[in-house]
């Protein structure tokens, strides 16, 4: 069951969305028309609820000695799925696992390396694990932005 939001809920995703980090309580009451003090409870009512489950940075692997970002597409049983990610979890280099509603392709599963040796044991790893690897793809580049549902119209400009 959803939760149902308001337009003061949908600006703060919205601002948390843009730079949760660098954005104070204040600046987005100053944007959604309320005082700090509404926006602190609310975030914590949002976080409460599970709708806000974390903040977490998002890193340029590119950049660190972790060159090689390669995302792997595998099959596994539907009823297998939940299990399976989180064991996919537990392989060194995964930074992130996906669970997808299809039957054929159904976990996604984000890998990063220094090089292709490492790369190839954690895709190894996760054949033993029982993971039917379909695809294996280089990752060039992941472009990210708010979405423009949750308050553009909630949010002075």
């Amino acid at each position: 069951m959803g939760f149902e939001l308001d337009d003061i809920d949908r600006g703060i995703l919205h601002r948390l969305q843009e730079d949760a980090r660098h954005t104070t309580a204040t600046d987005i009451a100053d944007d959604v028309g309320v005082t700090a003090n509404t926006v602190r409870n609310r975030i914590q009512r949002l976080e409460d609820e599970g709708i806000v489950a974390g903040y977490v940075p998002l890193i340029d692997y590119e950049r660190t000695e972790k060159s090689l970002h390669v995302v792997v597409e595998c099959s596994v049983p539907i009823h297998e799925r939940g299990e399976q990610a989180a064991s996919a979890l537990e392989i060194d280099g995964v930074v992130a696992v996906r669970e997808l509603m299809t039957g054929h392709r159904n976990l996604r599963v984000d890998i990063v390396a220094e090089d292709t040796d490492q790369i190839t044991a954690a895709v190894s790893r996760l054949q033993r694990a029982g993971l039917e690897v379909e695809v294996e793809e280089l990752l060039k580049a992941e472009y990210r932005q708010p979405f423009n549902h949750f308050g553009t119209d909630a949010v002075e400009s």
